[in-house]
């Protein structure tokens, strides 16, 4: 079980980090737009620390307070749960 869940973590999170770039490079050439409901689904899923590397590696979302604030919150959340769930 717990291989399993390693795995969809380690997936998501990547999928996350990717988004986040794929995001960046699309409003750098004025394409169409990943949206933030989607940012924030795929951190809520699991991706938070995929998200948070990929705001700071692409310089994306930075000056969104509810980016800076949130992600990082999530993530933190994520840490806890996953804390208590395995004691």
């Amino acid at each position: 079980m717990y291989k399993a869940v390693a795995a969809y973590l380690i997936l998501v999170n990547i999928i996350s980090f990717l988004v986040m770039g794929l995001d960046k490079h699309r409003a750098k050439v004025h394409k169409w737009r990943v949206s933030e409901k989607t940012l924030f689904l795929l951190a809520l899923l699991g991706g938070s620390a995929g998200s948070v590397s990929g705001m700071y590696t692409f310089h994306h979302k930075t000056r969104h307070w509810y980016f800076v604030w949130g992600m990082p919150a999530i993530l933190f959340l994520q840490i806890v749960l996953g804390i208590v769930i395995i004691r």
